[in-house]
């Protein structure tokens, strides 16, 4: 078992916070839920070693990954909710065959207040071939993650000798219309801290915004280490080096704190989940590929949506049921600075970025 799954609702005249389809997805700390993170897929064309050992990863079994139908159904439902944005992730999420049908068919939703916006993280491997296709098929934002630009330092942190599909990748996001652009690197001591600096002109000659993040206990092999970690206060230092850095305010439930460079019109984002963290503004829900909601990146417990989606009498209300059970059950914070703290017993690549 891969986490501790809350029982399927029984009782289908009643609903978690006594809403209904239709109404907003607000938890019982008055937190109001717009995104759902959609994972397509567990596998990754890398070994990143942060994320997953090289070898001996126990995949998904194919028959429980969701269908398209299924994904669509379930957002359908949460974009009748209030969700305005869905970001497809992985493993990586340009793996999946049918991608740019999955882009399509869940870029045509509408909620209540019109159509939803579309994003995607990806490591960047196979976008340069897809990303006509994807932004034909309706693609709105993207987000590319590269930890370093050294050859030799990106095939050990990676296992993979890659970059240069990456840094192609890249180069058709910039010259592409999709923006705002994102760069996504793990800040880690004695890796990559000595490019932070570099990352950012990069990120900055390409027409996107760097964001670092704080490197996270989400390895498959837990192997997290505190004092690997680099801090956002030492991110800050690394650029103010190079760069005047002013906040920019009114950040809402975005992850990422920004700053401008130099006043501007530049900018660079960091996400701090370890030693800043947002949770008291965090607006978002995870669905896995294999049809778990988790409502925190670090939750121990999920929801089932899988003996609803293939139950021949099941409605959509039993979808909208679990996602408010989910919401309902958000705890304030993930704790990851509290003693009492367990990391989850998924991966990140099976959980979803």
């Amino acid at each position: 078992m891969i986490g501790v799954r809350a029982p399927l609702l029984q009782d289908r005249s009643r609903v978690a916070d006594g809403a209904a389809l239709g109404t907003a997805l607000v938890d019982t700390h008055g937190r109001v839920h717009r995104d759902l993170r959609v994972s397509l897929t567990d596998r990754c064309s890398l070994r990143c070693t942060y994320c997953m050992p090289e070898q001996g990863n126990e995949w998904l079994a194919r028959s429980s990954i969701l269908s398209l139908d299924e994904i669509e159904r379930i957002a359908r439902v949460a974009a009748a909710d209030g969700v305005t944005t869905f970001r497809l992730t992985g493993g990586e999420p340009l793996l999946r065959p049918d991608i740019v049908d999955v882009v399509r068919r869940l870029g045509a939703i509408e909620g209540p207040g019109g159509p939803v916006q579309l994003a995607m993280t990806t490591n960047g491997i196979r976008l340069a071939a897809l990303l006509p296709d994807l932004i034909d098929a309706g693609l709105h934002r993207l987000n590319i993650s590269i930890d370093t630009l050294d050859r030799e330092r990106f095939r050990e942190l990676t296992r993979r000798d890659r970059l240069d599909d990456v840094l192609e990748g890249i180069a058709a996001a910039a010259a592409s219309g999709l923006r705002p652009l994102k760069l996504n690197t793990v800040a880690m001591r004695g890796v990559n801290d000595d490019e932070l600096p570099d990352l950012v002109a990069f990120a900055v000659a390409h027409g996107a915004e760097l964001r670092f993040i704080e490197q996270m206990p989400l390895d498959a092999g837990h192997t997290w280490d505190r004092a690997q970690m680099v801090t956002r206060d030492e991110i800050l230092a690394a650029l103010a080096d190079r760069w005047e850095l002013t906040p920019i305010p009114g950040r809402g439930g975005a992850p990422a704190e920004r700053w401008t460079l130099d006043g501007g019109p530049h900018t660079v984002g960091i996400i701090a989940s370890v030693t800043a963290p947002f949770c008291g503004d965090c607006d978002r829900l995870r669905l896995t590929a294999d049809g778990q909601l988790r409502n925190c990146l670090f939750s121990t417990t999920e929801y089932d949506l899988v003996p609803i989606l293939r139950s021949e009498d099941a409605s959509d209300d039993d979808i909208d049921r679990m996602l408010r059970s989910c919401v309902h059950g958000k705890l304030p914070g993930h704790a990851i600075n509290d003693p009492s703290f367990l990391q989850p017993a998924r991966g990140m690549n099976a959980i979803g970025g």
